[in-house]
């Protein structure tokens, strides 16, 4: 596989890209610890981050060992503003549009109940989305009333524009809620979210963005997509440490949400029975966190925002494109992608193997991968009847070996040798 990059973004973004440089994987796997422990082919997991990350996380629970934990936070009051900045930059937002959560999963939940919906709401959802975003949907739906429909996909796997709109223009928009993941767990897709967000706006729908596996993968701006409301995770393509992510909520939208428990992080308790909500997104955190998991998700964004997330993508989409080709080309393996899948994730299936049981075996071989159950996108998996699939999702520390590696395991597989 030929790994080295020099391209545009036309199919991620939509528009004509420029010519980019190339990412310095060398450079980044020297900076990698676990690049060489394993073939690490698990970033829509879990990234492998590099040692200054992990190192910010460490200095900062020394300091909190030797100085106590409020004493060392304060004494990073700067460091920690600055996440704020950088998760802004990277989206095109404002600090000030930006809250720190500890997941995806709980941007989305504190969002979502903040709407204040009743049974006049609508939510309308891609296939793709999340089991943990699903669940908590159907729990709503099921204890208010409130109505979900799954807007069905075209031919190529991606959301369905026309179905969209016919949907939107029954309810023009004042009680819908549209809930949309940009790429799913189960598959490399990539949905039209900057379209999706026309029709958003045009029928007046809220639109609510999973980000949670393209932020530090795609380009994600917010005025280009059009969304209310972004989430997105610390420990996937971003390679920061695990329990951290951010939110973005747009500024005109703030005033209209309030959190079902405002904390004292994000409120002041003023009176006896009365209490001011922060005037920013940090209405929606909590008091408690890991602060050194917050700073080294800082260094994490800073490390992106100088390598370039244009560069970073085209390396992704280029070098997941030649590892989906070549196992399309395997006897006894089946790419299970959609057609609309330009990012860094593939997803297949061995025959005569469950993908659990043939990622424990590549697991063995040191090439790590993931299993995706059915159950993690029964509106995806479920509906296309695939109990499970095996996903590889490459990031700027793979090179050539870790795919031939990736190869030739499957290989092995399909070829009952393993």
């Amino acid at each position: 596989m030929d790994l080295s990059v020099n391209t545009d973004l036309s199919e991620a973004r939509g528009v004509v890209g420029s010519a980019l440089a190339p990412v310095d994987v060398a450079a980044e796997r020297a900076r990698t610890i676990g690049a060489t422990y394993s073939h690490h082919l698990n970033s829509a997991g879990s990234a492998l981050p590099t040692r200054t990350v992990v190192e910010s996380v460490i200095r900062h629970l020394r300091q909190e060992e030797k100085e106590g934990g409020y004493e060392a936070s304060a004494a990073r009051k700067d460091d920690i503003e600055a996440v704020y900045v950088s998760a802004a930059r990277l989206i095109g937002a404002e600090a000030e549009e930006i809250a720190l959560v500890d997941s995806a999963t709980t941007g989305l939940r504190v969002i979502v109940d903040a709407l204040r919906f009743g049974t006049g709401t609508r939510f309308l959802v891609n296939r793709s989305t999340y089991v943990s975003h699903a669940l908590h949907l159907l729990s709503i739906c099921a204890e208010t009333g409130a109505e979900l429909h799954i807007v069905p996909s075209g031919e190529d796997g991606a959301l369905d524009l026309r179905a969209l709109e016919e949907l939107l223009a029954v309810g023009r928009g004042s009680s819908d809620v549209l809930c949309v993941a940009h790429v799913p767990t189960s598959s490399g897709l990539v949905e039209p979210i900057a379209e999706i967000g026309a029709l958003a706006r045009r029928y007046g729908a809220l639109y609510l963005l999973d980000a949670t596996q393209s932020v530090g993968h795609l380009p994600v701006h917010v005025a280009e997509i059009g969304c209310d409301a972004l989430v997105t995770t610390g420990r996937k393509f971003l390679r920061a440490p695990r329990g951290t992510g951010f939110a973005y909520v747009r500024r005109s939208l703030l005033e209209n949400l309030t959190p079902v428990a405002p904390d004292v992080r994000g409120a002041v308790w003023n009176d006896v029975r009365h209490w001011e909500l922060s005037a920013t997104a940090r209405r929606f955190e909590t008091f408690e966190s890991s602060v050194a998991s917050r700073l080294g998700l800082g260094v994490a964004l800073d490390e992106l925002l100088a390598r370039g997330i244009d560069a970073t993508a085209g390396y992704l989409i280029a070098t997941a494109a030649a590892l989906r080709d070549e196992l399309a080309n395997m006897s006894g393996v089946t790419v299970q992608d959609p057609a609309a899948c330009a990012s860094g994730i593939v997803t297949f299936t061995v025959d005569g193997l469950s993908a659990e049981d043939a990622n424990r075996r590549l697991a063995a071989m040191k090439v790590r991968t993931v299993s995706v159950p059915a159950s993690h996108g029964q509106w995806d998996l479920g509906l296309r009847g695939v109990a499970s699939v095996v996903r590889a999702s490459v990031h700027v520390y793979n090179d050539s070996s870790d795919t031939r590696a990736l190869l030739d395991a499957v290989g092995a597989l399909a070829g009952g040798r393993a």
